[in-house]
């Protein structure tokens, strides 16, 4: 070998641990960036006409098992579906309750104990009043209710409406990384970093939807959902959603997924998108609402027709002391029902009505003030057992035992949806610490950084080895 060549391949290793000291520098200051692949630096032996003519860098290769990374957004899907359920169930248990102050169970007490006190003294102007206030009070407790999931349901209907923009602007920040990713391939310079990028972003939509990532030439990649739909090939897919405008009742007319105009969902199935958190937002506004909806509907019109039965001056068609916003009750019009019952005003002083209507029948003439006989009525209409109008509630309750059931399939809901939601993250966290396996490990890196340190001490070595040969020739 000549030391023209001892010199070349000296520097070509100085050039390439320069390389290595760069790569390694850049994995120690990123060890903590969301996202960052570990860089390790391929070089390979480089030769001219058979001779070996020292080293050359190949590339930058990004240290990632693609594998575990699909795997782990698989993970974060079925996390972001199981949250958005647990958090519906969780924001509706917190109104309705259970046993405690204020829950509807406990206002439905409240009212029972009210009326055997008015009975053991019809007279009392207290007594009446305090039916009149616990009345209201569980008129209030639905009527919070039916809010707390009519809000549930637009912000259902809002976060679809923000989650399709956000898989969109993804989408499109895909496809412009996937071009500027070519453009480096193809000129030979790394695009690791635009990589790094590219993976965060698919990784912000793959919470939303299920998200399968496939391998393009030139290092570009194709997205597709788990359930078919192509979101990225090439030509980006266009998502389109219409938001309900105000969703104002429980009846309002939904809207639903289109892909390049194309409708690929209905109410109530997310078609091609299920598995993330869209889903779930099209679970909770379809399904999960509307079912808590029906049942405090069955309760707030089993409290009116309990009552209205009750009082035996009303005729038909009379509303009694529940009313639908002061109507008698339409079961042609039960959607809603807990959002709309009131105590009805004539039995209400502070809306010119007069508590004696509470004692006497509100279509009576003034009877003796001594008489309890309405409020033993009222008392036993309570306690009757009777059929629940819900069609998923089977069984004959006593108003009590109605609410109880309602609130014990709440909670059941509640602590089935937490349990999977807890499995689901637990199996996230799991494959998450899997990923991180392959990434920086300052303590190798710092090795690494040593090694260099000598390889570059070597090359430089030889460098002054040369140089003193030359200088004996030239000394000549």
């Amino acid at each position: 070998m000549s030391i023209t060549t001892a010199l070349s391949s000296a520097l070509s290793g100085l050039t390439v641990t320069s390389r290595g000291v760069e790569t390694a520098a850049n994995n120690i200051a990123n060890a903590l960036t969301e996202g960052f692949a570990r860089r390790e630096l391929e070089v390979s032996a480089r030769a001219y006409g058979g001779e070996g003519r020292g080293v050359r860098v190949v590339g930058v290769n990004r240290i990632i098992d693609m594998t575990l990374v699909g795997d782990r957004r698989l993970a974060d899907a079925a996390t972001g579906d199981r949250n958005t359920r647990s958090a519906f169930y969780e924001s509706i248990a917190k109104v309705v309750g259970d046993t405690a102050e204020g829950s509807l169970l406990s206002r439905i007490t409240d009212l029972s104990a009210a009326l055997a006190s008015a009975a053991s003294r019809p007279e009392s102007t207290v007594r009446l009043q305090d039916v009149l206030d616990t009345a209201q009070a569980l008129v209030s407790g639905l009527n919070a209710a039916s809010d707390a999931v009519l809000t549930a349901r637009r912000g259902a209907d809002a976060s679809i409406a923000d989650q399709v923009d956000q898989l969109n602007a993804g989408l499109e920040s895909v496809r412009d990384l996937n071009l500027r990713i070519t453009r480096l391939r193809v000129t030979g310079r790394d695009s690791s970093a635009l990589e790094d990028e590219r993976q965060r972003v698919v990784d912000s939509m793959a919470t939303i939807v299920p998200l399968r990532e496939i391998e393009r030439e030139n290092g570009q990649i194709a997205l597709f959902t788990t359930g078919g739909a192509a979101l990225l090939d090439g030509r980006v897919a266009e998502i389109g959603f219409t938001p309900t405008p105000g969703l104002v009742s429980a009846s309002s007319s939904l809207g639903s997924l289109t892909m390049d105009g194309r409708p690929i969902s209905v109410p109530g199935d997310p078609g091609l998108m299920a598995g993330g958190s869209l889903s779930a937002a099209f679970a909770v506004r379809d399904t999960l609402a509307p079912n808590e909806q029906q049942r405090l509907d069955a309760l707030a019109r089993d409290l009116i027709e309990r009552f209205t039965a009750a009082d035996s001056s009303l005729s038909a068609g009379d509303a009694g002391l529940f009313t639908d916003e002061g109507l008698a009750f339409d079961a042609a019009n039960a959607s809603g029902l807990a959002g709309r019952i009131s105590v009805n005003g004539k039995v209400d002083p502070e809306r010119g009505g007069a508590l004696r209507y509470l004692r006497d029948g509100l279509q009576s003439a003034a009877g003796s003030t001594g008489d309890g006989t309405l409020f033993n009525a009222m008392s036993a209409a309570l306690d009757r057992r009777v059929p629940c109008s819900a069609a998923d509630i089977e069984g004959s309750f006593s108003l009590a035992g109605l609410a109880t059931e309602i609130v014990s399939g709440l909670s059941s809901s509640l602590l089935s949806a937490d349990q999977e939601a807890s499995f689901a993250s637990a199996r996230r966290d799991e494959l998450q610490v899997l990923v991180l396996g392959d990434g920086v490990d300052t303590d190798k890196e710092l090795e690494q950084l040593l090694l260099l340190e000598r390889a570059y001490a070597a090359n430089a070595k030889v460098v002054t080895a040369c140089d003193a040969l030359l200088q004996y020739l030239l000394e000549m």
